[in-house]
């Protein structure tokens, strides 16, 4: 399944799209009442089998046109959104830094995240906007002290996520995390595909970001250092995981610090980042 959340003459839904034809959605509400309009309700893997039955169940007539929707967020209010950086070793060698012996986790805050079509936007404290291509991962049950084999048993699902950076303020101290979180800088979505339809862990994805149409970003998430398993280990070794917690997994090389000439995210510009059987997540930037 494929679920987002959107907004259609001012009122909140979440909804699936038509495993048949991508143009078209249902409304949770329409399936059944009792589902709710708030993602955070839905992302746990509990309620996976009956929104897949309820799915099941739909008629034609309660299909809708998914072109007629504002995306909003797919989840707003994540309990917490945990970031892993230096995740692909051509991305840790292009910014001068050898293969680290363990991640660089950092947090990100809800308000740094934007929408599917909906702007990332240029601080007016830095003009160096970076982009960054990620797998994000969503959390379905509640987690701690996960191992190999039990790891990927606590994910709802995937979905893209554009880590965007003000690459001076990041580096303004040993920690990035000032850099990370200025408001509406991280794109997020479209939606969010349960983890029945990927391969285990989302392994073997292309993954690309696209700065109005050029490819800038290109590699797989099989190049992780650390996987989507050993990161979940990693990370529940010190923090219990709740439903609706989002994991952001790192970026390739490619990024526009590291460049000859850098590249940074200008207004006017499209932003697009594509992973293998997700989907495309696409922003416009705008100034503050």
């Amino acid at each position: 399944m494929k679920l987002f959340s959107y907004t259609k003459n001012k009122k909140y839904g979440v909804g699936i799209l038509n495993p048949q034809n991508n143009a078209q959605f249902v409304d949770v509400t329409d399936l059944d009442p009792s589902f709710g309009t708030q993602m955070e309700s839905l992302v746990t893997l509990d309620q996976h089998p009956k929104l897949l039955a309820a799915l099941g169940r739909a008629t034609s007539k309660q299909f809708q046109n998914i072109a007629d929707v504002h995306f909003e967020l797919p989840i707003a209010n994540p309990p917490k959104l945990i970031c892993l950086g230096l995740n692909y070793a051509d991305h840790a060698k292009e910014g001068g830094n050898a293969k680290p012996e363990y991640p660089s986790f950092f947090i990100r805050v809800n308000t740094s995240m934007t929408p599917h079509h909906s702007p990332i936007v240029r601080p007016k404290a830095s003009t160096k906007l970076d982009y960054e291509a990620e797998l994000a991962v969503i959390i379905g049950k509640k987690a701690k002290h996960l191992t190999p084999g039990n790891a990927l048993d606590c994910i709802f699902g995937y979905s893209c996520f554009n880590d965007g950076s003000l690459r001076d303020f990041q580096r303004k101290t040993s920690q990035w995390t000032i850099g990370k979180n200025f408001d509406a800088t991280g794109g997020f979505g479209p939606w969010i595909v349960t983890a029945d339809e990927l391969p285990a862990g989302a392994s073997g994805l292309r993954i690309q970001s696209r700065l109005n149409g050029k490819i800038m970003q290109d590699a797989n998430t099989h190049d992780f250092l650390w996987d989507v398993k050993e990161a979940l280990c990693l990370i529940t070794e010190c923090i219990t995981l709740m439903p609706g917690d989002v994991i952001i997994t790192g970026t390739p090389a490619g990024v526009g610090y590291a460049r000859t000439q850098p590249v940074w995210m200008q207004p006017g510009d499209i932003c697009e980042i594509e992973i293998e059987g997700i989907g495309t997540l696409s922003n416009s930037i705008v100034d503050e």
